[in-house]
């Protein structure tokens, strides 16, 4: 089905998508590694809970942590092998958090579920759970959750977006396995009971629009090359001309959205009965000698990673776990690799524009760029001054996606994001004070 334009968004900026050094790169498999260390933490809500002893041979495949309530997802073995330790750690990403060791064999045994013929909707869903499928487009949501909406919806939206400079993970995946993203997908919107499908991909991915303009049952939707597109209200704005209200959730606007990635797991899971232990991202920027896109388990030491691709090409100033807009820059290479983790990105100086912050200059642009038509100044302000209820109340912080939008239009360069975490997490623990008070 030929694509159609969609419907232009609030604000938003251009950036410079710096997709060219690494979109060229076809997937390719990471070597397995000799030690993997596997976080508990691998989805939004409460940490599995381990469910394997130290000295246990594990299979890949196999579960290692157990979901801790609806909001949780199961953990898997990436390699087979054995259990050498499970503890609370921190590594550079400064996140305290109980990890599972596992020393490989070199086995490459195998523990998946049956595969599914004909799945029926509950069935579906307790694949997903028992798979430990999870949003991949970064925020992690339990997939077996959003699937099984509380109102009722009529589309599915696969996220194919990608509007994160540097990243091309999705842009591969979509390349290279457009007809199990699709078949993934059905599975999902036969779980939500719908029979609309909608893609949306921006632009600058003419061979990802093609292929599923081939693909039949789909609507392809062609995306104006605008940050932050692949935003879940703005696509589903531009998609279907629905808006969100504040507070709300998507399904709540008779729609879900699914990323391209979570709907290839979905296709694995119920297909191969394959948990979630493994994912395509992309290793770019240019302090890394050479950028490209593998698949890599979950548990991999980023160091690993970095010196495959040929290690630093120069000076790296900043090293950053995601995109530049909203990942998370980390200390150093002591960090492994997660189910949400899209790409590992190696900055220059340059390319950090890491220069000071000075005072504000009051001249707008960030609430100019605001895909929420929020006040970021005001969140800035306020929390900077350890008010941050007022914060919250003038600046619209709690409806804030942090896409980074205001910080990097900045000309005074002010830690907005910093701050709008900062006062979202203090809102928390207010929040936490008066229930408890009560």
């Amino acid at each position: 089905m030929k694509a159609v334009k969609g419907k232009p968004f609030f604000a938003g900026i251009h950036v410079h998508d710096m997709k060219e050094l690494a979109c060229a790169s076809p997937a390719e498999e990471f070597p397995e590694p000799a030690k993997v260390c596997i976080s508990l933490s691998q989805s939004l809500g409460r940490p599995a809970e381990p469910c394997v002893a130290v000295g246990d041979k594990v299979k890949e495949g196999q579960a290692v942590g157990k979901a801790a309530g609806p909001i949780s997802s199961d953990v898997f073995a990436s390699v087979a092998g054995t259990v050498t330790d499970i503890s609370p750690k921190t590594f550079d990403d400064g996140k305290a958090e109980t990890y599972v060791t596992i020393e490989s064999d070199g086995s490459h045994e195998k523990a998946y579920m049956e595969p599914l013929t004909d799945p029926s909707p509950d069935e579906i869903r307790a694949r997903m759970k028992d798979a430990g499928v999870v949003g991949m487009g970064g925020a992690g949501f339990p997939t077996a959750v959003k699937i099984a909406p509380k109102t009722p919806v009529d589309t599915l939206i696969i996220n194919g977006a990608e509007c994160e400079p540097y990243l091309t993970c999705d842009d591969r995946l979509m390349k290279e396995h457009p007809g199990e993203i699709f078949e993934g997908a059905k599975f999902l919107a036969k779980a939500l009971g719908v029979t609309n499908i909608v893609i949306g991909i921006e632009a600058n991915k003419p061979e990802c629009i093609e292929k599923f303009e081939q693909i039949d049952g789909v609507s392809v939707v062609r995306l104006k090359k605008r940050y932050p597109m692949g935003g879940e209200k703005q696509l589903i704005y531009v998609t279907t001309k629905r808006k969100v209200g504040v507070g709300k959730l998507p399904a709540d606007s008779g729609v879900v959205v699914q990323n391209v990635a979570t709907c290839f797991a979905a296709y694995e899971a119920i297909t191969m009965g394959k948990p979630l232990y493994e994912r395509i991202l992309t290793v770019t920027g240019k302090a890394v000698k050479n950028p490209r896109n593998l698949r890599v388990r979950v548990g991999t030491p980023i160091k690993d990673i970095i010196e495959y691709c040929g290690g630093e090409a120069e000076y790296l100033q900043k090293l950053v776990i995601g995109g530049p807009m909203t990942g998370l820059a980390v200390a150093g290479t002591d960090v492994y690799t997660r189910k949400t983790t899209g790409g590992i990105l190696l900055m220059t100086e340059r390319e950090a524009c890491a220069e000071k912050p000075t005072p504000c200059l009051s001249c707008g642009k960030c609430a100019d760029v605001c895909p929420m038509h929020l006040m970021p100044m005001n969140t800035a302000f306020y929390s900077e001054a350890g008010d941050y209820e007022a914060a919250a109340k003038l600046g619209g912080t709690l409806a804030c996606i942090e896409c980074g939008a205001c910080e990097y239009i900045c000309p005074a360069r002010r830690p907005l994001i910093q701050d709008i975490r900062k006062t979202k997490a203090e809102m928390r623990n207010i929040q936490a004070r008066k229930e408890g008070a009560k």
